[in-house]
């Protein structure tokens, strides 16, 4: 795929996953590879079906998830993205029961594309901010 495609691919999948949990898994199922192998801070996990599972938790913890894309780099058949998330924990994420806070979080990713389709890809949550603003980790206490 071109560099433009690949780009245009991420922003078609942050316009599919802010129209909510439904069209989020369409896409999943569209161009993600039935193989797909995820390398995340939630362990690695390989198949569609494991993404599909990751998605709909983070959904089911966060139904007001929203995704903003700050920066696409393409180098050959990779991309790097870097998101802003927003969402309200309205549903338990990682055994903490729902805080009902709003969230902002960053994610950092890089995926592998072969012939349209999401291959393997590494993924980076901010999760110790997030943690912090879930109440399940203290601030620090700075001065």
């Amino acid at each position: 795929m071109s560099t433009k495609n690949l780009k245009a691919l991420s922003r078609q999948f942050v316009e599919e996953f802010n129209k909510g949990k439904p069209a989020a898994l369409a896409f999943i199922d569209e161009y993600w590879a039935v193989d797909v192998i995820m390398h995340s801070e939630f362990g690695e996990m390989h198949g569609i079906k494991d993404g599909e599972q990751l998605v709909s938790g983070l959904y089911d913890a966060f139904p007001d998830l929203h995704c903003t894309l700050d920066d696409v780099i393409v180098e050959g058949d990779k991309v790097a993205i870097r998101y802003t998330i927003t969402g309200t924990h309205k549903g338990a994420f990682m055994g903490i029961p729902p805080t009902n806070k709003k969230i902002t979080a960053w994610m950092l990713e890089i995926d592998h594309v072969v012939n349209g389709k999401l291959v393997e890809y590494w993924s980076r949550l901010g999760t110790l901010g997030l943690m912090q603003q879930l109440g399940a980790i203290p601030m620090p206490n700075r001065k």
